[in-house]
């Protein structure tokens, strides 16, 4: 299985830190956010990874290089316009293959075990999405979970509502026949689900969303205080 790290986004909620250094290139504990994605994934056995980005872009591929010293190879996918999350993973199913990979929102941190990630099939299934609970800055969440194991869309004012963690595996089939254009992902997930084509399981564990200077803050004092 191969994985793509999303890392295209302009950080714009982070500025000043990111006018000169791309959002998952910040560093939290004792490395950049990304590389936490990169080195578990390694560990969970996916060696193939594909990141895109936008937004200093050359920085980021400095940074990484080839993935060599993490034991992966990487592949980037450059964006010369904005693509938004769908669009960049459209321009990045060449180098994804035909087969379901991994999608890692790059500015997440958790302590889910990507080797629990499943494949899905492409036909009964289109995308398998980790929810998380609410997080206080989005208490009404997106979604929610059936018996059965399906996605659906979260009533408005129900108290059943989740929210989708940035991690998730996607059949390509996902996105047949969209054009490389900016789009987001949202539209393209809400199809799939009025067809019962996506599967959803909860993660019950850390799981951090760094939208803010100050969710940053929290997460690197977190790790620093579990390494000390």
């Amino acid at each position: 299985m191969k994985a793509m790290i999303l890392a295209a986004g302009l950080g714009s909620r982070m500025r000043p830190l990111t006018d000169t250094l791309p959002k998952p290139l910040l560093q939290v504990g004792d490395r950049a956010l990304i590389e936490y994605h990169i080195c578990n994934l390694a560990a969970a056995g996916i060696t193939e990874i594909v990141i895109n980005h936008y937004h200093l872009g050359e920085k980021l591929e400095a940074a990484l290089g080839d993935g060599s010293r993490y034991g992966v190879t990487i592949a980037y996918s450059r964006e010369t316009v904005r693509l938004e999350t769908a669009g960049g993973i459209v321009k990045a199913l060449p180098l994804l293959g035909e087969e379901a990979f991994a999608v890692i929102s790059a500015d997440i941190w958790t302590d889910y075990n990507y080797t629990n990630l499943k494949s899905v099939d492409g036909e009964n299934t289109l995308a398998r999405l980790i929810m998380v609970k609410n997080p206080p800055h989005h208490q009404a969440g997106d979604f929610a979970l059936t018996s059965e194991g399906r996605l659906t869309i979260a009533a408005e004012g129900a108290d059943t509502g989740l929210t989708y963690s940035g991690i998730s595996i996607m059949h390509p089939k996902l996105f047949a026949h969209l054009p490389e254009e900016p789009l987001a992902l949202r539209p393209v997930l809400n199809k799939a689900i009025a067809s019962n084509l996506i599967e959803a399981e909860m993660h019950d564990g850390l799981w951090f969303d760094i939208g803010t200077p100050e969710r940053l803050l929290e997460l690197d004092t977190y790790l620093r205080e579990v390494l000390s």
